[in-house]
This record gives structure tokens, C-alpha cells and sequence, in this order.
């Protein structure tokens, strides 16, 4: 556990680097962060920004899709799913499938498609997992863009937890109630549901739910266990949002571009992004 001094040492060293768009050295190459310890500086992340008046609103998993594993992680590669906290400053509702986008301030940014989910009612510590889809409200589709404020994207996992979880973005689309017959089959809809990722019209990328610890809401229940390991942090509550992590690899973005997704297998309506 780090000392809560260095922990906040460090998360005004990310809270800088964010404001001012600027690259910052491996933690893990200057000391032995463990994932606890990146999780002390979350936390002291959390406790900053709330004090500087931003409003938590859920949760951002990262790492739940394990094809992308091998692809993250310079000494180790990863090897566990992450959270972060999500707060309204980088959360964006769309109203029409149609939006732009600025990437002012974005280090190496990339896209994500993903599947989020609002939770209607509180789960109780001991929800069995079909007590906790019967939690859920809402689902849509997100994009997420991910950024890094690492050079070429390399990092370790506890590197990647305490900035920020790698979160710059995140766009919501028209969310869909769900209902209780919906919710009893929803880990088998995701999971056998496929997206597409096109830029500028040509097909880049396609991923399964199924990728997501073999259905999103896998993700979700992962993440409740998980909460229960931290009791520094507040477990799942009514009213939040989870970005339950992306079905494809994070391809870069750039200004000028747009970007599209489409969903088979969901009724979830596609987005088209166009940075700038």
C-alpha cells in the first residue's frame, strides 16, 4: 500500500500531464508499483477531482477482452481486467447516431466499440449473477476513446490503472430499457452479438461480445467481485454507467477522420464519428 502522500504525489503528476497534453515516464520503471498500489493512486485520483467539483457516474473497465492480452505490457503482459472511474467531465449522451468529436488535448488517441450499461437498482454484496443483470436498466452502445499518456502505447498494468485507466472519452448512444425477460438471456445476446469498425468507409476491425470475458455482462460481474477486494471504494450503485470494454482492438484515431460502427445480432444502433 502507498504511503497516501505519494499516491497523491503521483496523481498530480497525471492530473498535470492530462491538463497540459504531455507525455510522462513508465511509474514502473522508476519503482516496484504493484496493481494495489495503482490503485492507491486512483483513488487519490477519485478523491482529487471530486474536491475539484467533477461528479462520478460509474465505471470504466479496460482489459476485459483477452485476445489483447499479449499485445499490452512490456515486462508482463496483461493478464486481468481494470477499472477506473468514470466522471461526467469526459462523458458525452448523443442524441443523434451522427457526431464530431474534438481531439484537442488527446495523447495518442484511440477508438474502442463497446456495450454500457446503467444500473437501475443497487445489487447486494452477495448478488448471485442473475441478480445483478436483473440490476440493470439500460443498455447502448459506447465508443471510447482511449488515450496514453505513455510513449508508443508501452506500459505496464499498474501503470495503466493509475492513469486514469487509459480513459479520455466516452460517447454514449441511444440507450435501450431493458426488460426482465431481455435481462434473463442478456449474457447469451451480447455474447453472440458482432461489431464492425470502419474509417472513412473501409472496414478496419470486427469483434464478438463474446471476446469480453465471454459476455459483457461476465465483465460486469467481475468488476462486483472485484469491489469487494477494495474497500477503499464504493461498491456498485442505482444510477451508475459501466463501459464494460471493447470487442476490437483500439485502433488509432486522427482529426480529419470518421469513423463508424455497426452492430449483428443486438438491436443497437451503429455511431459515425468525425474528428476533428
Amino acid at each position: 500500500m502507498l504511503m497516501s502522500s505519494l499516491a497523491d504525489r503521483y496523481a498530480y503528476q497525471f492530473l498535470e500531464a492530462r491538463a497540459h497534453s504531455r507525455s510522462l515516464n513508465l511509474i514502473t520503471s522508476e519503482t516496484n508499483l504493484s496493481i494495489a498500489d495503482a490503485y492507491d493512486i486512483a483513488k487519490s485520483l477519485d478523491t482529487i477531482r471530486t474536491a475539484e467539483g467533477e461528479i462520478a457516474v460509474g465505471r470504466k473497465l479496460g482489459f476485459t477482452n483477452s485476445t489483447l492480452w499479449p499485445k499490452y505490457g512490456e515486462k508482463d503482459p496483461i493478464t486481468a481486467p481494470m477499472w477506473s472511474t468514470l466522471f461526467d467531465s469526459t462523458v458525452r449522451y448523443l442524441d443523434q447516431a451522427f457526431t464530431v468529436q474534438s481531439l484537442a488535448g488527446a495523447m495518442r488517441p484511440r477508438i474502442e466499440p463497446e456495450v454500457v450499461v446503467k444500473l437501475g437498482h443497487t445489487p447486494s454484496p452477495d448478488a448471485s449473477f442473475e441478480e445483478l443483470a436483473e440490476c440493470l436498466e439500460w443498455m447502448a452502445h459506447g465508443v471510447e476513446i482511449v488515450v496514453c499518456p505513455f510513449p508508443d502505447w508501452k506500459f505496464e498494468a499498474a501503470d495503466a490503472i493509475a492513469a486514469f485507466g487509459l480513459h479520455g472519452t466516452l460517447l454514449i448512444g441511444e440507450p435501450r430499457l431493458l426488460s426482465s425477460a431481455t435481462r434473463h438471456h442478456l449474457a447469451d445476446v451480447m455474447a453472440n452479438a458482432s461489431v464492425s469498425l470502419s474509417c472513412d468507409g473501409q472496414l478496419l476491425g470486427a469483434g464478438y461480445g463474446s471476446n469480453v470475458m465471454e459476455s459483457p455482462l461476465h465483465a460486469i460481474w467481475h468488476l462486483h467481485q472485484l469491489l469487494k477486494t477494495q474497500p477503499q471504494f464504493p461498491g456498485l450503485l442505482a444510477g451508475e454507467i459501466i463501459t464494460t470494454g471493447t470487442w476490437t482492438d483500439a485502433y488509432p484515431v486522427a482529426a480529419g477522420q470518421t469513423w463508424s460502427t455497426a452492430f449483428s445480432g443486438v438491436t443497437l444502433p451503429g455511431l459515425n464519428i468525425s474528428f476533428v
